[in-house]
């Protein structure tokens, strides 16, 4: 005769069983996907992979018999891409464009995108006259009413996503001359204060931030269970897991996009696809790409500056450029900031267009003699291309390379002039006192470091 349990067993034990049916892990992998989203961040003008990015979102599309939404979640445009400015960003809108034939397409704004159409209520419109959804907590400050809604809802088949769209707060990083015309709310702040309104009662809910990681954590202990969100501003590419929700950062540059499952419970694991350079590009914008770049970059910037040995990724470039910072200034230690890069270094011969998408400014090298274990403290913040717990990533980080400790108490370090000027959220330090070398400037050091006459 088979044993019974004791009603405390019994109990507990069917406490188990429906803690183990509700976890994210099993209810993820149970339940079928109802539908997914295809998200993207700080895409920049990145010219050399929009046809093969606009490909691979067809080819997503026609593979999965699912509903999509496609997210894109700001800096689609970039103002150091000579070829954006000169066309009025054409192969952008042209991508943009194509976006709502493949599926439903909801836009969120970064600090980027009136890099080229400077008055962000024209570039609302004229997204919203090509069916895209825009999202924002940005107001304009001429009338006080935001640019776009900060709430939207998209179909998804029988289903609805809802979102909501955060943008950055750092002024500073917004083009100059639109500033004056911007007020935007801390991302924390606003969410804290307007985030469980906007989702109540939603059906799915996404929230796409480019406020960056700093600002993200501020918000994440406030989405509702089994919600996307989706960051961007920062150029990394990584996921976490809280609970049943899922906070993923797409990458940059059109390296890549984020392939995110939904399901009745929440987000399953999403999936990381990279966009290689030899891709096949989509037919759509082919040959506009051929035309816009033959047209409006000069047989100038088309010319060779060297060639590069072998292609690298944004980390490895990252810290190449550093070290050469170092070697060039006699430092210790070379910092630069991350999206002071757009794109890893190439293999091949490379021109002035195309380096110009690797070291994105122009900057004046900047020494400081600091103690060691400050500069102990410095590296241990680096480089947060790698894999770490998100309480340890601070959003805006240098890319880091040490050169031969020198003897002393004191090292020489050498960085950027932006960076220098924003110590406290590169360095996490205040009180560093910088030095300009008058004779350095920084494209001229990375490119003679990193290519070959």
């Amino acid at each position: 005769m088979p044993q019974l349990l004791a009603p405390t067993d019994r109990r507990q034990a069917l406490k188990g069983l429906a803690a183990i049916a509700a976890s994210p892990l099993l209810t993820g992998f149970a339940s079928p996907i109802i539908g997914r989203v295809l998200a993207m961040s700080d895409l920049h003008s990145a010219y050399e992979r929009t046809g093969q990015l606009l490909a691979a979102l067809e080819a997503e599309v026609a593979a999965q018999p699912v509903p999509h939404v496609i997210a894109v979640n700001g800096d689609t445009f970039e103002h150091g891409n000579v070829a954006a400015v000169r066309s009025g960003g054409a192969i952008d809108w042209a991508f943009l464009g194509e976006l709502p034939k493949i599926a439903p397409t909801v836009f969120n704004l970064g600090n980027h995108d009136n890099d080229i159409t400077p008055d962000l209520a024209e570039v609302v419109a004229r997204l919203r006259g090509l069916g895209i959804t825009v999202v924002s907590t940005i107001i304009d400050a001429r009338t006080g009413a935001p640019y776009a809604p900060a709430t939207a809802v998209l179909p998804l088949g029988a289903r609805s996503l809802r979102v909501v769209g955060v943008a950055t707060n750092s002024l500073n990083t917004y083009p100059a001359a639109s500033r004056p015309n911007l007020t935007i709310p801390a991302p924390g702040e606003w969410a804290r204060a307007n985030l469980a309104k906007a989702l109540a009662g939603a059906d799915l809910a996404m929230v796409m931030s480019h406020a960056g990681v700093a600002a993200d954590r501020e918000i994440l202990p406030l989405l509702p269970g089994g919600a996307l969100m989706v960051g961007g501003h920062n150029h990394l590419l990584f996921q976490h897991r809280q609970g049943a929700s899922l906070y993923v950062h797409t990458g940059s540059w059109s390296n890549a996009y984020t392939a995110a499952p939904l399901r009745a419970a929440g987000p399953g694991d999403a999936v990381s696809r990279p966009v290689a350079l030899d891709a096949p590009s989509s037919p759509r914008l082919a040959a506009l790409i051929s035309d816009v770049l033959a047209q409006d970059v000069t047989e100038q910037e088309r010319a060779t500056l060297g060639m590069s040995a072998r292609a690298l990724s944004l980390g490895e470039t990252g810290r190449a450029v550093a070290g050469a910072m170092a070697r060039a200034s006699g430092a210790e230690a070379g910092f630069i900031g991350h999206t002071t890069l757009g794109t890893g270094l190439p293999a091949g011969p490379l021109s002035r267009f195309t380096f110009d998408a690797v070291v994105r400014f122009e900057g004046k090298l900047m020494v400081a003699e600091v103690p060691r274990d400050q500069l102990a403290r410095f590296l241990e913040r680096a480089n947060q291309d790698r894999p770490m717990p998100l309480d340890q990533r601070n959003g805006d980080f240098l890319y880091a390379q040490t050169l031969t400790p020198a003897a002393g108490k004191l090292a020489r370090i050498v960085t950027t002039d932006w960076c220098a000027s924003n110590q406290a959220e590169y360095f996490g330090a205040t009180g560093l006192v910088f030095s300009e070398l008058p004779d350095l400037r920084l494209k001229a050091v990375a490119a003679k470091a990193m290519l070959a006459a």
